[in-house]
């Protein structure tokens, strides 16, 4: 795969563009698009420091400086691995000034978690439809000549019983070492990620990640170049967990709109106690801004664009209207999964799972009524990047000055 442009490039869009990226992702990145035409948010100033004196708030800041990387180390690879409860996504990059450049990508549907709400264990079926997966992850590591990497498994490893025996597992058939992280890291992560395509404005902003076998929202203070992290809840609620879990039959709209409600409810009373938390955060005169990073948020922006394939230069940056949204999310409650099978952008692999991130959608547009809603297709891949490419910086800055001072007694 040919290099492609940095992540923080946020240039305009230009005309809609559908034409497939292929099983590699592009991840050519563009400023955010409004539905009113005017320009997104402008990425924060990189040189942007606390003010004197201040001091950090929350347990999720941790220094991300950006990597000043020396001339010979530019061309180290970085990577990393997301083994989400649905998804298995490899990102491959190097350092570019700032920012970082995508060389290598890889994604599958490998459904890790199905079935585990019942069974309360990954089952042998899913287990190695994700090592097939992850063997094709660890040829391309091997060939990329990957400097740093880091490998996280989420919610259906934290979930199953067998969670721990199945991370050895990987580790000896394919080398590959995962870190099951908490809900809290992969809050932290998917902020890092994405939080530079937030539409501009003042006041806090709400950012949630709709994931397999978890939903993690996220109040963020934008602030400086990275968000300062006010509060946060992750609920066991993903397109995975959610269907398996609120079950329903298929046959009639009656009974596909019963199933839909129920799913909404059950996930609106998931996210009370967080919505009553930040109450006070949000009653200003500023309105609430969402930012949503998850397959659902980008599938039902292709939908909304008519895209005929999934074209992520088209979707990642998006500003839309909310209500646009949920008249998709309507429509695509509505249908049997025959027809959401015929929808472009969704087929086979989505069209049973796509309707709980509808509900899950809703919920969060129910208790948090925003005019508009970012798309981001970026997450916890480009958040664990900026964290390895600033650490090893840091790492570097600490060598030299080593090596300065023992220069200077000798």
């Amino acid at each position: 795969m040919a290099d492609q442009s940095p992540p923080d490039s946020k240039r305009g869009h230009g005309s809609k563009r559908g034409g497939t990226s292929g099983k590699v992702a592009d991840f050519r990145y563009k400023r955010p698009s409004r539905p009113d035409g005017k320009k997104g948010r402008k990425p924060a100033s990189r040189a942007a420091q606390p003010r004197a004196g201040e001091k950090p708030r929350n347990p999720f800041d941790k220094p991300q400086q950006q990597p000043q990387a020396r001339p010979h180390q530019r061309r180290q690879a970085y990577a990393a691995l997301d083994l989400g409860t649905n998804n298995c996504r490899l990102l491959i990059a190097r350092p570019s000034g700032e920012n970082f450049t995508v060389i290598d990508a890889f994604s599958r549907v490998v459904r890790l978690g199905e079935g585990l709400a019942a069974s309360g264990k990954l089952s042998d079926a899913s287990m190695e439809r994700t090592l097939a997966a992850l063997h094709v992850c660890a040829e391309k590591l091997r060939r990329r000549h990957v400097h740093l990497a880091r490998s996280v498994a989420t919610e259906a490893c934290r979930r199953a019983s067998n969670g721990e025996a199945f991370i050895e597992r990987v580790r000896e058939e394919t080398g590959i070492v995962l870190d099951i992280i908490s809900a809290q890291e992969e809050a932290r992560l998917a902020v890092l990620g994405c939080h530079i395509l937030l539409e501009d404005g003042p006041g806090p902003a709400v950012i949630f990640d709709i994931g397999g076998g978890s939903t993690e929202l996220v109040l963020v203070e934008p602030s400086g170049a990275v968000p300062r992290i006010l509060d946060w809840m992750s609920v066991p609620w993903g397109v995975v967990s959610l269907t398996d879990t609120v079950t329903g039959s298929d046959e009639s709209l009656e009974t596909r709109l019963d199933r839909y409600n129920r799913m909404r409810q059950t996930v609106r009373d998931s996210f009370a106690d967080f919505a009553k938390r930040i109450e006070s955060h949000i009653g200003g005169e500023h309105p609430i801004r969402l930012l949503g990073t998850s397959g659902t948020v980008t599938t039902l922006a292709s939908l909304h664009l008519e895209l005929p394939q999934y074209d992520r230069r088209a979707v990642d940056g998006l500003i839309l209207e909310s209500l646009a949204m949920r008249n998709i999310s309507t429509r695509l409650s509505r249908m049997s999964g025959q027809e959401r099978q015929q929808l472009p952008c969704i087929g086979d692999d989505r069209a049973n799972l796509v309707v709980a991130g509808c509900a899950i959608l809703e919920s969060i547009l129910d208790i948090w009524p925003s005019e508009t809603l970012g798309v981001a297709d970026r997450g916890i891949r480009e958040g664990i990047l900026r964290s390895l490419m600033a650490a090893d910086a840091d790492g570097e800055r600490s060598r030299v000055a080593l090596q300065r001072m023992r220069e200077q007694d000798v």
